[in-house]
């Protein structure tokens, strides 16, 4: 039957242009927002399993058996996703999937993924909600949510800056950072004195721009994707009274913020699952930052990293189970401990990760550089006046 559907597959793939596929050639189903809110960081994870493809391909691929990774555009919407993984696994029955971008469309498809019983490298998402849920079948790559700023707020804390806001948009992976900041921010002894929600998609954030100002904030955290890190340091440019520090979720992160931001982009944080200019390992280089580099011609953002360390952690789980049977994977993928391009993966009896740890980066003088930890720190972090 799974011959068959291989045989259409790649008679399909053929028609609209793409190579065809062997008859064994185990197939990964993901949907991206490659358009739509998500598409910056979208694109940048389907270049990253492209490139985890050729290599794979170059190096073995799985079990001597060749991989093909299928996107699909789901817009950037929850609805479009699930219908795309229904026929991931209903009609293309896929080998393997790796998780949308976002929390909140990850979190759509989950109900389909526990059906189906097949596990799921979660690329793209990071909300603590997600593994909340009692699923079997959903593994963390990188940090949960509420994490993303503990280093930058124990930076705070170690360099004085007490007065502390918190705002976000009211999507699942913000809210999950907005109330694990808050918690984090209180255990270094920091004082919170404002936390606030704003609406999704909400572009013009002027209003509450004056509030921060307000609160003569020492630090501000903005609980957001790219948009919103972009929205909220535009709107702070005129206030009488901007934050000493600046620390954005997802945007700062990605060389797209510096396009965007130009010279305002100055100053400010974010945290990063990769960096370039900290890698593991020299290994690292030269199987994902060399060659991304030559085959693309830019930097790679740690959402591209995450793709790649997808197929690495698959791959790895393949092996470890030696086969490629759902369940045997699924019970390597709750298991074991192992490295990718990114750093350490290893989750607890939920799925969640825990033994991989963030980078802090900071934009200063037109450039990313990594601010924490100190081991891999390329420059000091620089506070405001």
């Amino acid at each position: 039957m799974k011959h068959r559907i291989r045989a259409v597959l790649a008679l399909a793939l053929a028609v609209f242009g793409f190579p065809a596929l062997a008859a064994d050639t185990v197939v990964i189903g993901v949907s991206l927002g490659l358009t739509g809110k998500y598409s910056q960081t979208g694109e940048m994870q389907r270049l990253g399993y492209e490139l985890w493809e050729a290599h794979a391909n170059a190096t073995g691929g799985m079990l001597g058996r060749p991989v093909k990774v299928l996107v699909r555009d789901d817009q950037s919407d929850a609805a479009t996703a699930k219908a795309i993984y229904q026929q991931f696994i209903e009609s293309d029955r896929v080998d393997f999937v790796f998780g949308p971008y976002s929390s909140g469309l990850t979190n759509a498809v989950i109900p389909l993924i526990d059906a189906a019983g097949h596990p799921m490298l979660a690329a793209g998402a990071a909300s603590d909600e997600l593994w909340r849920q009692g699923s079997r079948h959903i593994f963390g790559i990188f940090i949960p949510a509420s994490r993303y700023a503990v280093g930058f707020l124990e930076f705070a804390a170690m360099t004085g800056l007490t007065r502390v806001g918190i705002v976000g948009a009211e999507d699942l992976f913000s809210q999950s950072v907005l109330e694990g900041s808050r918690k984090w921010a209180e255990d270094f002894g920091l004082d919170v004195v404002m936390t606030e929600t704003f609406k999704k998609g909400e572009r013009d954030l002027s209003e509450l721009a004056a509030r921060v100002s307000e609160q003569k904030l020492d630090a501000l955290v903005v609980a957001g994707h790219f948009n919103e890190s972009v929205d909220m340091k535009k709107a702070l440019k005129g206030v009488a009274h901007p934050p000493r520090a600046y620390f954005a979720t997802i945007g700062p992160a990605m060389d797209g913020y510096l396009e965007t931001m130009g010279e305002d982009a100055e100053g400010a944080f974010s945290s990063s699952q990769w960096e370039s200019n900290a890698v593991h390992s020299p290994g690292d280089q030269d199987i994902f930052l060399k060659p991304f580099r030559e085959k693309y011609g830019q930097e790679p953002s740690y959402h591209a990293a995450n793709a790649f360390a997808a197929g690495q952690i698959l791959t790895a789980a393949v092996k470890r189970a030696g086969a490629l049977e759902q369940s045997a994977v699924r019970d390597a993928l709750a298991t074991m401990d192992t490295m990718s391009v990114i750093g350490r993966y290893g989750v607890d009896a939920t799925g969640m990760q825990v033994k991989h740890f963030p980078i802090n980066i900071q934009w200063q003088n037109g450039r990313k550089e990594t601010v924490w930890p100190e081991d891999l720190a390329t420059a000091p972090p620089v506070i405001g006046n």
